[in-house]
């Protein structure tokens, strides 16, 4: 996730459809349907002129995981229509869903997927190891390119060339459970808050006796270095810096010890986060919806679908805020990420494109509109909410973004982020180089912050900044 300004981010947050799709390209042999037409101007004499039929091919694709019912209705629509327009095109759906310490082995075995999902981070590491097409000549040929937001779409443009297509974004929020807090009598905060409001809520809002938490600070896997990189950011701090083509740590600073100091805080005097505090993405959010955190950081898009469509909460129960600004005044700057589809480089030319096609094969169309207020349409029925993205791949202000948000409001199962909130975001990109590494260093040093009390912070922060140097950083050679 590269740098940019809180102006561009709220040009580019909307809610929306949730992820792949976009038609209008030109359609090429590997992709057209089957097609003959005899002139009715030749001669008699002439032989017929006939189109060669498309060549027939079979793709695997991303797709939801089991969990996400609603997400594979609306894949499943997807792939019914694609089929309908390319019926040479056979679809093979892939529960894989993207790992860094799995990505080696699925190309090594060949068993990644045509195309596959991951994030902002990952475009110089699967660029450099080879695991990513170039698509810059399929993407040249789409004709809505200029249309795809840039600040999500540039993330996977390397030194000119394409490798992987945006489908959308977020900018890192804090989640609230608004009825825990009223549970407990306490004040629900100002959007604008602090770090000093987050960690009073917190420890009014826990109740460690019964293994209620305030918040659920990540502590486990990469996402927990994740976590903490939004208070670093907040506090002024950077991952890394890059001059005269070497790469240097940064986070050692005095930002990066006052956000390791609020850590501290939130485990020793708050005695705010849970007991079990080793949680994952997946167990912090869940954790969420099941009324055992009052508070989660993350994309909003997950813990709300949990906690509205799961854990039984309602849309004015659940806040998304932006997260806390170190001090008054200051900003509230969150990890600015992404998703994105990544076609395999081992694909045949004509799998490519036809991968190609299917990734984009909604962006922009009314087909996709559609659909999408079907689904919201069927959810209703069910009792169910549709969480918009947080960003997409258009902006909130393109004629394609008035047209989607239209449907929106015509329905009262959309969740509506707050519009105050919303221009509080202010996104920054993580590191260029090397961020999963530097986010799992940074994960064991949370963890040792949440275990042993009396660790020293500043030895604890200088001895992880010389580990990713030393074993990371060093290594690079910028051009």
């Amino acid at each position: 996730m590269r740098k940019t300004s809180a102006i561009a981010i709220s040009l580019t947050m909307t809610a929306s459809l949730l992820a792949a799709c976009g038609d209008g390209e030109k359609e090429s042999a590997a992709s057209v349907s089957p097609a003959s037409s005899p002139s009715g101007t030749q001669p008699a004499t002439a032989a017929p002129a006939t189109q060669k039929p498309a060549e027939k091919v079979t793709i695997s694709i991303y797709y939801p995981l089991p969990d996400q019912v609603e997400n594979r209705k609306l894949e499943d629509d997807k792939i019914k229509r694609f089929q309908a327009k390319y019926p040479n095109v056979t679809i093979e759906k892939s529960e894989w869903h993207y790992n860094v310490n799995e990505i080696g082995i699925k190309m090594a075995a060949n068993e990644a997927p045509t195309f596959y999902n991951t994030f902002a981070t990952e475009a110089k590491f699967l660029v450099e190891r080879g695991w990513a097409a170039d698509i810059t000549e399929l993407w040249n040929k789409y004709p809505y390119k200029d249309q795809i937001n840039p600040v999500l779409q540039n993330q996977f443009i390397l030194n000119g060339k394409v490798y992987g297509v945006a489908q959308k974004g977020y900018v890192t929020t804090t989640v609230v459970n608004k009825k825990m807090l009223d549970a407990k009598g306490v004040k629900v905060p100002s959007y604008n808050w602090t770090w000093e409001d987050m960690l009073n809520t917190a420890k009014a809002v826990a109740d460690p006796a019964k293994g209620v938490a305030g918040i659920a600070p990540m502590g486990k896997g990469n996402e927990s270095g994740w976590n903490w990189t939004n208070f670093l950011f907040e506090a002024g701090g950077e991952i890394q810096s890059v001059a005269n083509g070497k790469v240097t740590t940064a986070f050692q600073s005095e930002a990066g010890l006052k956000a390791l100091e609020l850590y501290k805080k939130l485990r020793w005097e708050a005695n705010a986060i849970p007991k079990d505090w080793a949680l994952g993405w997946g167990d912090a959010v869940g954790a969420f919806a099941q009324g055992r955190t009052a508070m989660v950081i993350a994309g909003a898009e997950g813990p709300l679908e949990q906690a509205l469509n799961q854990g039984g909460l309602k849309p004015e129960e659940v806040l998304t805020f932006p997260m806390p600004a170190a001090t008054a005044g200051g900003k509230h700057t969150g990890v600015l990420g992404g998703d994105y589809l990544v076609i395999n480089p081992k694909a045949t030319k004509a799998q490519q494109e036809a991968a190609f096609n299917y990734i984009v094969f909604d962006y922009f169309t009314d087909e996709a509109l559609k659909s999408l207020e079907t689904n919201i349409q069927q959810r209703k029925t069910e009792g169910k909410y549709y969480i918009p993205p947080h960003m997409n791949y258009f902006g909130a202000d393109s004629e394609y973004g008035k047209k989607n948000e239209a449907i929106y409001k015509k329905y009262d199962n959309v969740y509506q982020y707050s519009p105050e909130s919303n221009k509080l975001l202010d996104g920054k990109p993580e590191a260029q180089y090397n961020t999963q590494e530097y986010y799992a260093a940074m994960t064991n040093a949370v963890q040792k912050v949440f275990s042993e009390k009396d660790v020293n912070l500043k030895e604890l922060l200088d001895s992880t900044a010389q580990k990713v140097q030393k074993e990371n950083f060093d290594k690079i050679k910028v051009q």
